[in-house]
């Protein structure tokens, strides 16, 4: 295609809209297709004002399109033409739709009357809102067709919820080269969430009697119909085009890996610095989490985490807290010196950190400023010590009223039992999975467990009062990520943790780790990729205990060797690389629609 003579517009209710990872994926693509298409690159979104705010910057539309937009003010739609505020800041309309809900009805009449769509009944909020948008914003790019008649437009829809627009394009034969991507299938995602195995039964389905039983039939079928009607259907990767061959009846025609920006990531002189200056970070929430109950070796202790969605079965969370536990019960039979602390950076319903704790990190950063302030005095001591050749005792270095308060403060430090296995207290918190599959693995903080587990059920901020770090800080200061997923289209977590220097675990059930199985093993590549696909469940649990085991007996010299090779994998995926096959949906989409 012609850079200069075709117009990109890509629809997504996530544009300026976080919600899930499509933000991701659309915000580290931009770029790229900001360089190849220059000014004829346009995203398109929902306009919520709350969000607009922080992320949206409004200017004044050239004459063609404030003509257009003064149109459509008349039929209810409000277009808002800006710059979204990512790298590159690209072009973004944003469109206000709810002067337009007096269509809605019409709108689902005649998408049962052309495509059998049933959503007589579906909840405002959950279906009839984005279809409503996705029609508004049909009709802005009919619009725009009209004044570019001798130039090819493409409008490329993600996921269901602008499936609206690639339906109005269709019903009213606008001459537009339409491209549909999901990411994953409405019915897959439901079946997965109720720990249905789903691959192995794909033939069994039958997915609208399954829909419909699910209450999910209305999404299904746009889904299902936007995919045989769209000039280009694609999926994220080759396990998400297998369920969209079965479900939607339809086989993609190219596949849309997911990238990263890998400037946006640090390089390997930058991991080891924040790797170093992060995890000491994590050591201060470790003493006061831990210390108040039992001392243990920091030196010695290797940081795991699992982070997403509480999607308990989806994300793995199952799985991983079995094998666990008899890592545990391993390292205790070896009576091995090794720590092991377990974040799970899952947020749940968290009501307010543990009292106990907010309690023990008042009395350590007591101590903390106590020692802080004596630093200067006890400093000299010691150099006088050294130079003396006396030697070196708690009465030389310290006086005698600051050890009678450091220990009255101690006393107030330390607490009984065991530490908690969750920072928050939760809303029905004896009924929390996650909390349950802990004990029931006996992974409950004891002095002898190898195995510590923290439950962290809030969104790292970088100012939650306890680790005070951003997600990203915190994946910096850890060993080692877990992403034992059963259904993951893609995956972006463990290549996100790789470019940031850290070894991952990713499954063959997620897209990524099939297209990375062919050129990997789980021996020191960086990303561990569990065979599970073809499995028993047996068999899966000692899978990944395997690698846990493995990963805790590597040398620190081996681990850097690890951390090396997640950060070259992680290159694999670069936007640089895996845009072009975006390029390529978009010309199969312009020569079946421009002959």
């Amino acid at each position: 295609m012609s850079k200069e003579r075709n117009h990109l517009f890509e629809v997504s209710w996530e544009v300026c809209n976080k919600v899930g990872g499509i933000h991701t994926v659309i915000t580290s693509k931009a770029p790229y297709l900001v360089r190849y298409y220059k000014e004829n690159y346009c995203l398109i979104g929902p306009y919520f004002p709350e969000n607009a705010v922080s992320e949206f910057q409004e200017r004044v539309p050239s004459e063609k399109l404030q003509n257009i937009f003064e149109k459509l003010h008349n039929e209810g739609i409000v277009c808002h033409y800006g710059n979204w505020l990512i790298n590159d800041k690209p072009n973004t309309i944003l469109i206000d739709y709810t002067g337009y809900t007096y269509k809605n009805n019409e709108i689902k009449t005649r998408l049962w009357e052309k495509y059998g769509i049933e959503s007589l009944g579906t909840p405002f909020h959950d279906f009839d809102e984005p279809i409503l948008w996705g029609h508004a914003v049909g009709r802005l790019l009919e619009e725009i067709s009209k004044i570019y008649k001798k130039e090819k437009i493409i409008a490329q829809f993600h996921e269901w919820l602008s499936c609206g627009a690639l339906l109005y394009l269709k019903m009213n034969n606008v001459k537009v080269g339409t491209v549909f991507t999901t990411h994953a299938t409405v019915l897959g995602r439901t079946l997965a969430s109720k720990s249905i195995d789903l691959y192995h039964i794909l033939e069994t389905i039958d997915p609208e009697k399954e829909a419909k039983h699910y209450d999910i039939e209305a999404k299904h079928q746009v889904e299902r119909v936007s995919a045989q009607v769209c000039d280009t259907f694609t999926t994220v990767s080759e396990i998400t085009g297998l369920e969209a061959e079965y479900f939607l009846k339809k086989k993609p025609d190219v596949l849309l890996f997911n990238g990263i920006d890998i400037k946006d990531h640090p390089d390997l002189d930058e991991v080891a610095i924040k790797h170093r200056l992060y995890k000491n970070k994590i050591k201060t929430f470790l003493h006061y989490y831990f210390f108040p109950y039992y001392p243990i070796d920091l030196d010695n202790t290797l940081i795991y985490f699992l982070s997403g969605r509480y999607e308990f079965h989806n994300k793995g969370m199952d799985i991983f807290i079995k094998s666990l536990g008899k890592l545990n019960e391993k390292l205790k039979s070896e009576k091995s010196k090794k720590h092991i602390v377990v974040f799970f950076w899952v947020p749940g319903p968290a009501i307010r950190i543990k009292p106990r704790i907010s309690k023990a990190r008042a009395y350590y950063y007591d101590i903390w400023e106590s020692v802080t302030d004596d630093l200067h005095t006890i400093k000299k001591k010691l150099i006088t010590c050294i130079i003396s050749h006396k030697s070196i005792n708690e009465r030389r270095l310290f006086s005698k009223k600051f050890i009678e308060q450091t220990n009255k403060k101690l006393r107030n430090f330390m607490q009984q039992g065991n530490p908690p296995v969750c920072t928050h207290d939760l809303e029905n918190e004896e009924h929390d999975k996650i909390i349950q599959s802990l004990k029931a693995e006996n992974l409950t903080n004891k002095k002898e467990d190898p195995v510590k587990v923290i439950f962290y059920p809030i969104y790292l901020t970088g100012a939650d009062s306890l680790l005070d770090l951003t997600y990203t800080e915190a994946v910096s200061g850890s060993h080692l990520g877990v992403f034992p997923s059963y259904y993951e289209p893609w995956g972006y977590t463990p290549i996100e943790t790789a470019a940031l220097g850290v070894a991952s675990i990713t499954t063959d059930f997620s897209g990524f780790g099939r297209y990375l199985i062919q050129d990997t093993t789980m021996e020191n590549t960086g990303i561990s990729i569990l065979n599970m696909f073809s499995e028993s469940n047996d068999k899966q649990l000692e899978n990944l205990y395997k690698v846990l085991y493995w990963f805790s007996k590597l040398t620190t010299q081996e681990r850097v060797k690890n951390k090396v090779a997640a950060h070259r994998l992680s290159t694999l995926v670069d936007w640089e690389i895996l845009v072009h096959n975006y390029l390529k949906a978009h010309q199969l989409a312009a020569n079946n629609v421009y002959r």
